[in-house]
């Protein structure tokens, strides 16, 4: 068990406040344009990765230069629309699992580490406690629910 400290940091919660009050007014004005998906309805979907990205824009670019070629079926508007509310979100949706990537990897390395520490804290109240320290007894007792190990009833 490794005790390197790998990140030490104090976010001042005035930081804190000002991030998750410009997230909730982000989520709040981009709310009526957002539309949830069930997990079926996901997996229904043609999904626009980076090689059609490119097709999507093209086809915008050629129905704007050759529009006699667009199904009369095809409802022209609603693809530009959605061309354009694809790529206006885009940046955003970038930018933002760059910052849940880093907020979830600096929770777990921070988690990590409280962690590691706090079972250190633990072993030694615990050697305390089996020497017979009265004042450990309490703790020992209080921690020991948390640091048991279950037993795997399929063995």
């Amino acid at each position: 068990m490794s005790t390197s400290n790998q990140i030490s940091a104090e976010i001042p919660a005035v930081v804190i406040e000002k991030v998750l009050k410009a997230l909730q007014e982000s989520k709040e004005a981009l709310a009526p344009y957002l539309h949830a998906l069930t997990d079926n309805e996901r997996r229904a979907l043609f999904k626009m990765g980076d090689k059609t990205i490119a097709t999507v824009q093209k086809v915008k670019s050629y129905i704007e230069t050759n529009p006699e070629f667009a199904p009369a079926y095809m409802d022209k508007a609603e693809f530009l629309k959605d061309e354009k509310v694809a790529a206006q979100l885009s940046p955003l949706n970038s930018l933002t699992e760059q910052l849940a990537a880093d907020l979830n990897d600096t929770v777990m390395l921070a988690g990590s580490e409280a962690l590691v520490s706090a079972m250190l804290y633990y072993g030694q109240v615990k050697e305390a406690y089996k020497k017979g320290i009265t004042t450990s007894k309490p703790i020992y007792e209080d921690l020991s629910k948390r640091f048991t190990k279950k037993s795997n009833p399929s063995t």
